[in-house]
Protein backbone atom coordinates (compact mmCIF):
# COMPACT_ATOMS: atom_id res chain seq x y z
CA UNK A 1 0.00 0.00 0.00
CA UNK A 2 2.68 2.49 0.86
CA UNK A 3 4.20 1.95 -2.72
CA UNK A 4 1.01 2.60 -3.98
CA UNK A 5 0.73 6.30 -1.82
CA UNK A 6 4.23 6.80 -3.05
CA UNK A 7 3.57 6.50 -6.73
CA UNK A 8 0.26 8.71 -6.69
CA UNK A 9 2.07 11.52 -4.59
CA UNK A 10 5.07 11.30 -7.22
CA UNK A 11 3.86 11.39 -10.41
CA UNK A 12 0.01 12.53 -9.45
CA UNK A 13 1.65 15.45 -6.86
CA UNK A 14 4.68 16.05 -6.68
CA UNK A 15 5.82 16.14 -10.33
CA UNK A 16 2.85 18.09 -11.77
CA UNK A 17 3.43 20.76 -9.49
CA UNK A 18 6.85 21.07 -10.08
CA UNK A 19 5.71 22.17 -13.45
CA UNK A 20 3.49 24.35 -11.96
CA UNK A 21 5.55 26.76 -10.22
CA UNK A 22 8.05 26.44 -13.07
CA UNK A 23 5.06 27.36 -15.30
CA UNK A 24 4.41 30.16 -12.19
CA UNK A 25 7.68 31.41 -12.57
CA UNK A 26 8.18 31.70 -16.81
CA UNK A 27 5.06 34.06 -16.42
CA UNK A 28 6.95 36.08 -13.21
CA UNK A 29 9.85 36.29 -15.40
CA UNK A 30 8.15 37.63 -18.29
CA UNK A 31 6.62 40.48 -16.55
CA UNK A 32 9.39 41.40 -14.70
CA UNK A 33 11.34 41.44 -18.19
CA UNK A 34 8.64 43.46 -19.70
CA UNK A 35 8.45 46.10 -17.09
CA UNK A 36 12.25 46.22 -17.31
CA UNK A 37 11.68 46.78 -20.86
CA UNK A 38 8.88 49.59 -20.55
CA UNK A 39 11.54 51.68 -18.41
CA UNK A 40 14.03 51.76 -21.34
CA UNK A 41 14.25 54.49 -23.80
CA UNK A 42 12.49 54.47 -26.94
CA UNK A 43 14.69 53.82 -30.44
CA UNK A 44 13.97 57.05 -32.65
CA UNK A 45 15.18 57.89 -36.12
CA UNK A 46 17.80 60.48 -34.53
CA UNK A 47 19.26 57.93 -32.24
CA UNK A 48 19.19 55.20 -35.35
CA UNK A 49 20.68 57.76 -37.75
CA UNK A 50 23.67 58.11 -35.28
CA UNK A 51 24.13 54.86 -34.72
CA UNK A 52 24.19 54.09 -38.47
CA UNK A 53 27.08 56.74 -38.92
CA UNK A 54 28.88 55.62 -36.08
CA UNK A 55 28.37 59.36 -33.72
CA UNK A 56 27.47 57.35 -30.68
CA UNK A 57 30.85 56.02 -30.50
CA UNK A 58 31.41 53.64 -27.56
CA UNK A 59 28.55 55.48 -25.93
CA UNK A 60 25.89 53.51 -23.73
CA UNK A 61 23.45 54.41 -27.10
CA UNK A 62 25.96 52.54 -29.38
CA UNK A 63 25.22 49.17 -27.82
CA UNK A 64 21.91 49.91 -25.27
CA UNK A 65 18.58 48.29 -24.78
CA UNK A 66 15.43 50.02 -26.14
CA UNK A 67 12.39 49.47 -26.68
CA UNK A 68 10.22 49.75 -30.39
CA UNK A 69 6.69 49.90 -31.48
CA UNK A 70 5.51 50.05 -35.09
CA UNK A 71 3.43 47.56 -37.69
CA UNK A 72 4.40 44.22 -38.94
CA UNK A 73 5.76 44.60 -42.49
CA UNK A 74 7.53 41.68 -43.52
CA UNK A 75 9.74 39.05 -42.82
CA UNK A 76 12.21 37.25 -44.11
CA UNK A 77 13.05 33.64 -45.00
CA UNK A 78 16.01 34.27 -42.58
CA UNK A 79 13.81 35.02 -39.74
CA UNK A 80 14.23 38.42 -39.82
CA UNK A 81 11.25 40.92 -39.16
CA UNK A 82 10.62 43.91 -39.91
CA UNK A 83 8.75 46.51 -38.23
CA UNK A 84 8.02 50.23 -39.02
CA UNK A 85 6.85 53.25 -37.28
CA UNK A 86 5.71 56.59 -39.06
CA UNK A 87 9.36 57.68 -39.52
CA UNK A 88 11.52 54.56 -39.20
CA UNK A 89 12.17 50.84 -40.31
CA UNK A 90 14.08 48.09 -38.29
CA UNK A 91 14.69 44.92 -38.52
CA UNK A 92 14.20 42.60 -35.86
CA UNK A 93 16.29 39.26 -35.38
CA UNK A 94 13.61 36.36 -34.31
CA UNK A 95 16.32 34.22 -33.32
CA UNK A 96 15.58 33.16 -30.06
CA UNK A 97 13.77 35.57 -29.41
CA UNK A 98 10.29 35.69 -27.04
CA UNK A 99 7.21 35.84 -29.68
CA UNK A 100 4.37 36.25 -27.83
CA UNK A 101 0.41 37.13 -28.77
CA UNK A 102 -2.09 39.18 -27.05
CA UNK A 103 -5.49 38.07 -27.13
CA UNK A 104 -7.84 40.44 -28.61
CA UNK A 105 -8.31 43.69 -26.63
CA UNK A 106 -12.19 43.65 -25.53
CA UNK A 107 -12.17 47.07 -23.18
CA UNK A 108 -10.58 50.08 -25.14
CA UNK A 109 -8.57 51.05 -22.06
CA UNK A 110 -8.45 48.56 -18.98
CA UNK A 111 -9.08 45.24 -18.36
CA UNK A 112 -12.26 43.75 -17.29
CA UNK A 113 -12.90 41.85 -13.39
CA UNK A 114 -12.59 38.80 -15.02
CA UNK A 115 -9.76 35.58 -14.96
CA UNK A 116 -6.50 37.43 -16.31
CA UNK A 117 -5.64 33.74 -17.13
CA UNK A 118 -7.96 34.08 -20.19
CA UNK A 119 -6.01 36.90 -21.54
CA UNK A 120 -3.02 35.33 -21.37
CA UNK A 121 -0.28 35.76 -24.27
CA UNK A 122 -0.25 33.16 -26.70
CA UNK A 123 3.70 32.12 -27.19
CA UNK A 124 3.82 31.62 -31.03
CA UNK A 125 6.27 30.26 -33.44
CA UNK A 126 7.53 31.03 -36.17
CA UNK A 127 5.19 29.36 -38.70
CA UNK A 128 2.67 31.86 -37.02
CA UNK A 129 4.61 34.92 -37.31
CA UNK A 130 4.61 34.03 -40.76
CA UNK A 131 1.11 34.29 -41.62
CA UNK A 132 0.68 37.73 -39.38
CA UNK A 133 -0.87 40.38 -41.63
CA UNK A 134 0.60 43.53 -42.39
CA UNK A 135 -0.12 46.39 -40.12
CA UNK A 136 -0.38 44.27 -37.07
CA UNK A 137 0.77 46.00 -34.03
CA UNK A 138 4.49 44.61 -32.83
CA UNK A 139 6.20 45.56 -29.75
CA UNK A 140 10.12 44.66 -29.15
CA UNK A 141 12.01 45.30 -26.76
CA UNK A 142 15.70 43.98 -26.03
CA UNK A 143 19.38 44.97 -27.36
CA UNK A 144 20.19 46.97 -30.37
CA UNK A 145 22.91 45.11 -32.34
CA UNK A 146 25.64 45.83 -35.71
CA UNK A 147 24.83 42.53 -37.75
CA UNK A 148 25.26 41.87 -41.50
CA UNK A 149 25.68 46.11 -42.34
CA UNK A 150 22.95 47.09 -39.71
CA UNK A 151 21.48 48.05 -36.71
CA UNK A 152 18.97 45.97 -35.50
CA UNK A 153 17.24 44.01 -32.84
CA UNK A 154 18.91 40.90 -31.73
CA UNK A 155 18.65 38.58 -28.73
CA UNK A 156 21.62 37.47 -26.09
CA UNK A 157 21.83 36.24 -23.39
CA UNK A 158 21.69 38.92 -20.83
CA UNK A 159 18.87 40.71 -22.45
CA UNK A 160 16.41 38.07 -24.09
CA UNK A 161 14.77 39.79 -26.87
CA UNK A 162 11.03 40.06 -26.17
CA UNK A 163 8.39 40.30 -29.69
CA UNK A 164 4.72 41.17 -28.78
CA UNK A 165 1.86 41.09 -31.06
CA UNK A 166 -1.08 43.04 -29.94
CA UNK A 167 -4.06 45.14 -30.82
CA UNK A 168 -5.41 48.52 -29.38
CA UNK A 169 -4.11 51.61 -28.18
CA UNK A 170 -0.29 51.63 -27.31
CA UNK A 171 -1.34 53.53 -23.99
CA UNK A 172 -3.16 49.78 -22.68
CA UNK A 173 -0.18 47.44 -23.84
CA UNK A 174 1.43 48.04 -20.49
CA UNK A 175 -1.08 47.19 -18.13
CA UNK A 176 -2.54 44.26 -20.40
CA UNK A 177 0.73 42.20 -20.38
CA UNK A 178 0.95 42.75 -17.03
CA UNK A 179 -2.68 41.46 -16.56
CA UNK A 180 -2.87 38.93 -18.58
CA UNK A 181 1.02 37.72 -18.15
CA UNK A 182 0.30 34.85 -15.61
CA UNK A 183 -1.72 31.35 -16.33
CA UNK A 184 -4.67 30.06 -14.91
CA UNK A 185 -4.76 25.86 -14.91
CA UNK A 186 -1.40 25.68 -13.36
CA UNK A 187 -1.57 21.80 -12.63
CA UNK A 188 -2.00 20.95 -16.41
CA UNK A 189 1.26 22.15 -17.74
CA UNK A 190 4.06 20.99 -19.85
CA UNK A 191 5.38 18.26 -17.73
CA UNK A 192 1.55 16.90 -16.26
CA UNK A 193 0.63 14.64 -19.24
CA UNK A 194 3.80 12.54 -19.18
CA UNK A 195 3.84 12.66 -15.53
CA UNK A 196 -0.02 11.28 -15.48
CA UNK A 197 1.31 8.55 -18.05
CA UNK A 198 4.06 7.34 -16.27
CA UNK A 199 1.94 7.09 -13.01
CA UNK A 200 -1.01 5.38 -14.83
CA UNK A 201 1.86 2.97 -15.98
CA UNK A 202 3.32 2.12 -12.40
CA UNK A 203 0.31 2.03 -10.83
CA UNK A 204 -0.67 -0.73 -13.80
CA UNK A 205 2.15 -2.70 -13.10
CA UNK A 206 2.21 -2.61 -9.82
CA UNK A 207 -1.63 -4.20 -10.28
CA UNK A 208 -0.42 -6.90 -12.97
CA UNK A 209 2.23 -7.98 -10.58
CA UNK A 210 0.24 -8.93 -7.69
CA UNK A 211 -2.38 -10.17 -10.27
CA UNK A 212 -1.64 -14.09 -9.91
CA UNK A 213 -2.04 -13.77 -6.04
CA UNK A 214 -5.08 -14.60 -4.54
CA UNK A 215 -4.54 -12.90 -1.07
CA UNK A 216 -3.66 -9.41 -2.72
CA UNK A 217 -6.82 -9.22 -4.52
CA UNK A 218 -7.46 -5.62 -2.76
CA UNK A 219 -4.28 -4.44 -3.30
CA UNK A 220 -4.91 -5.06 -7.41
CA UNK A 221 -7.73 -3.64 -6.53
CA UNK A 222 -6.09 -0.11 -4.94
CA UNK A 223 -3.92 0.23 -7.61
CA UNK A 224 -6.61 -0.07 -10.61
CA UNK A 225 -8.23 2.49 -8.64
CA UNK A 226 -5.88 4.53 -7.98
CA UNK A 227 -4.81 5.53 -11.66
CA UNK A 228 -7.84 7.31 -11.48
CA UNK A 229 -7.23 9.91 -8.48
CA UNK A 230 -6.36 12.77 -11.30
CA UNK A 231 -9.99 12.94 -11.66
CA UNK A 232 -11.26 11.91 -7.91
CA UNK A 233 -11.61 15.94 -7.50
CA UNK A 234 -14.18 15.56 -10.59
CA UNK A 235 -16.92 12.93 -8.69
CA UNK A 236 -19.73 13.68 -5.70
CA UNK A 237 -18.96 13.80 -2.85
CA UNK A 238 -16.53 15.90 -2.93
CA UNK A 239 -17.07 17.99 -6.26
CA UNK A 240 -18.77 21.04 -4.15
CA UNK A 241 -15.19 21.06 -2.45
CA UNK A 242 -13.62 21.39 -5.94
CA UNK A 243 -16.26 23.65 -7.23
CA UNK A 244 -15.15 25.91 -4.50
CA UNK A 245 -11.54 25.28 -4.82
CA UNK A 246 -12.16 26.58 -8.74
CA UNK A 247 -13.60 29.87 -7.80
CA UNK A 248 -10.98 30.66 -4.66
CA UNK A 249 -8.13 30.16 -7.24
CA UNK A 250 -9.85 32.27 -9.76
CA UNK A 251 -10.18 34.99 -6.86
CA UNK A 252 -6.84 34.72 -6.18
CA UNK A 253 -5.19 35.37 -9.42
CA UNK A 254 -7.60 38.57 -9.74
CA UNK A 255 -6.00 39.79 -6.87
CA UNK A 256 -2.24 38.31 -7.85
CA UNK A 257 -2.92 40.50 -11.51
CA UNK A 258 -4.06 43.38 -8.76
CA UNK A 259 -1.22 43.56 -7.24
CA UNK A 260 0.75 43.65 -10.18
CA UNK A 261 -0.84 46.71 -11.37
CA UNK A 262 -0.91 48.70 -8.07
CA UNK A 263 3.10 48.40 -8.19
CA UNK A 264 2.88 49.65 -11.51
CA UNK A 265 4.25 53.06 -10.17
CA UNK A 266 6.55 51.90 -7.88
CA UNK A 267 9.22 51.29 -10.91
CA UNK A 268 9.32 55.12 -11.26
CA UNK A 269 10.22 55.82 -7.53
CA UNK A 270 12.96 55.59 -5.26
CA UNK A 271 12.06 53.19 -2.39
CA UNK A 272 10.31 55.46 0.20
CA UNK A 273 8.57 57.78 -2.15
CA UNK A 274 5.04 56.54 -1.25
CA UNK A 275 5.84 57.38 2.80
CA UNK A 276 6.65 61.63 1.50
CA UNK A 277 2.87 61.74 -0.45
CA UNK A 278 1.24 60.78 3.05
CA UNK A 279 2.62 64.07 4.45
CA UNK A 280 -0.25 65.29 1.78
CA UNK A 281 2.96 67.33 -0.24
CA UNK A 282 1.20 67.44 -3.90
CA UNK A 283 4.35 66.57 -5.83
CA UNK A 284 6.98 64.84 -4.38
CA UNK A 285 9.14 61.90 -5.62
CA UNK A 286 9.10 63.44 -9.66
CA UNK A 287 11.36 61.29 -12.06
CA UNK A 288 12.13 62.41 -15.85
CA UNK A 289 10.90 59.68 -18.35
CA UNK A 290 13.24 58.07 -20.90
CA UNK A 291 11.85 60.82 -23.22
CA UNK A 292 12.48 63.29 -20.85
CA UNK A 293 9.01 64.22 -19.12
CA UNK A 294 8.51 65.04 -15.93
CA UNK A 295 7.01 61.81 -14.37
CA UNK A 296 5.00 62.03 -10.60
CA UNK A 297 2.01 62.00 -8.46
CA UNK A 298 -0.86 64.13 -6.79
CA UNK A 299 -1.93 63.60 -3.41
CA UNK A 300 -6.22 64.38 -3.08
CA UNK A 301 -8.44 63.50 -0.60
CA UNK A 302 -11.16 63.76 -2.71
CA UNK A 303 -11.34 62.61 -6.33
CA UNK A 304 -11.21 65.22 -8.58
CA UNK A 305 -13.97 65.55 -11.55
CA UNK A 306 -11.71 64.20 -14.32
CA UNK A 307 -11.70 60.94 -12.56
CA UNK A 308 -15.64 60.55 -12.51
CA UNK A 309 -15.58 61.91 -16.27
CA UNK A 310 -13.41 59.15 -17.34
CA UNK A 311 -10.33 61.35 -18.34
CA UNK A 312 -8.06 59.90 -15.98
CA UNK A 313 -8.72 56.08 -15.33
CA UNK A 314 -8.48 53.93 -11.99
CA UNK A 315 -5.79 51.58 -11.85
CA UNK A 316 -7.64 48.78 -10.55
CA UNK A 317 -10.85 47.53 -12.50
CA UNK A 318 -12.60 46.45 -9.57
CA UNK A 319 -12.45 50.19 -7.51
CA UNK A 320 -14.67 52.69 -8.44
CA UNK A 321 -15.71 56.49 -7.58
CA UNK A 322 -18.10 55.66 -4.78
CA UNK A 323 -15.65 54.27 -2.52
CA UNK A 324 -15.71 56.91 0.46
CA UNK A 325 -12.89 57.73 3.11
CA UNK A 326 -10.20 57.08 1.04
CA UNK A 327 -6.87 59.30 0.52
CA UNK A 328 -6.43 58.91 -3.71
CA UNK A 329 -3.14 58.99 -5.73
CA UNK A 330 -3.05 60.27 -9.27
CA UNK A 331 -0.17 59.23 -11.29
CA UNK A 332 1.30 61.07 -14.47
CA UNK A 333 2.96 63.35 -16.14
CA UNK A 334 3.09 66.56 -14.40
CA UNK A 335 4.40 70.51 -14.75
CA UNK A 336 4.76 73.32 -12.32
CA UNK A 337 1.89 74.97 -14.71
CA UNK A 338 -0.55 72.03 -14.38
CA UNK A 339 -2.61 71.12 -10.85
CA UNK A 340 -3.34 67.35 -11.46
CA UNK A 341 -0.86 64.67 -13.24
CA UNK A 342 -1.72 63.95 -16.48
CA UNK A 343 -1.65 61.54 -19.54
CA UNK A 344 1.90 61.23 -20.35
CA UNK A 345 3.63 61.07 -24.13
CA UNK A 346 5.08 57.97 -23.63
CA UNK A 347 2.51 55.58 -23.45
CA UNK A 348 4.07 52.79 -21.39
CA UNK A 349 4.38 55.28 -18.43
CA UNK A 350 1.59 54.04 -15.80
CA UNK A 351 -1.74 56.96 -16.13
CA UNK A 352 -4.05 56.81 -13.10
CA UNK A 353 -5.79 56.79 -9.78
CA UNK A 354 -5.12 54.41 -6.61
CA UNK A 355 -7.24 54.56 -3.21
CA UNK A 356 -4.06 54.60 -1.23
CA UNK A 357 -0.40 54.25 -1.02
CA UNK A 358 0.47 51.77 -4.05
CA UNK A 359 3.18 49.60 -2.28
CA UNK A 360 0.25 48.88 0.86
CA UNK A 361 -2.46 48.52 -1.65
CA UNK A 362 -0.07 45.80 -3.27
CA UNK A 363 0.84 43.92 -0.05
CA UNK A 364 -2.98 44.04 0.58
CA UNK A 365 -4.07 42.14 -2.42
CA UNK A 366 -0.43 39.86 -2.22
CA UNK A 367 -1.57 38.49 1.32
CA UNK A 368 -5.49 38.31 0.05
CA UNK A 369 -4.39 36.20 -2.65
CA UNK A 370 -2.05 34.09 -0.97
CA UNK A 371 -4.75 33.23 2.10
CA UNK A 372 -7.24 32.28 -0.65
CA UNK A 373 -4.78 30.02 -2.48
CA UNK A 374 -4.08 28.02 1.11
CA UNK A 375 -7.77 28.17 1.60
CA UNK A 376 -8.24 26.66 -1.87
CA UNK A 377 -5.60 23.71 -1.36
CA UNK A 378 -7.53 22.47 1.72
CA UNK A 379 -11.16 22.32 -0.38
CA UNK A 380 -9.19 20.56 -3.05
CA UNK A 381 -7.67 18.00 -0.37
CA UNK A 382 -11.18 17.85 1.38
CA UNK A 383 -12.22 16.82 -1.72
CA UNK A 384 -9.83 14.52 -2.42
CA UNK A 385 -10.13 12.92 1.11
CA UNK A 386 -13.88 13.14 1.34
CA UNK A 387 -13.82 10.85 -2.29
CA UNK A 388 -10.90 8.20 -0.68
CA UNK A 389 -13.24 7.93 2.51
CA UNK A 390 -15.61 6.59 0.12
CA UNK A 391 -14.05 4.70 -1.82
CA UNK A 392 -12.17 2.76 1.61
CA UNK A 393 -15.58 2.00 2.36
CA UNK A 394 -17.30 0.91 -0.46
CA UNK A 395 -14.22 -1.10 -2.06
CA UNK A 396 -14.06 -3.66 1.04
CA UNK A 397 -17.96 -5.20 0.16
CA UNK A 398 -16.50 -5.53 -3.42
CA UNK A 399 -13.93 -7.54 -3.10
Amino acid sequence: MLVIIGLVVLWYGLVPMTGALLKRYNWFKFRRHFNRLRMHRVIDRHTYWRMGTGECGDSPESTGVFRFTGEFESITETKTLWVRSEDLAVPVSLKNAETYLLPMQTDEDKPGISDPSDETPEKIRWEKIRAMGEGTKVFVGGRLAHEDGRWGFVSTKENPLTVIFYDGPDHSLARRAIWAGRHGGEYFNFVTPYSLIIGALCLLLVAVSFLPRPAFHLTVAVSLVAIFVPLFPLMPPGLLFTTIYRRLTWRSRILRAYSDLAKLPLHYFPPGTGEAANRQEPLRGKRVLPDGEMYGFAYRAELPAEVYSGKIPMLIPEITTLEKGKSWYIFGAVRPSEILPFRPRDPFATFGVLPGNPKKIARRYTVSAYLLETLAWLMLLSALALNIFFLTRVLPLLF
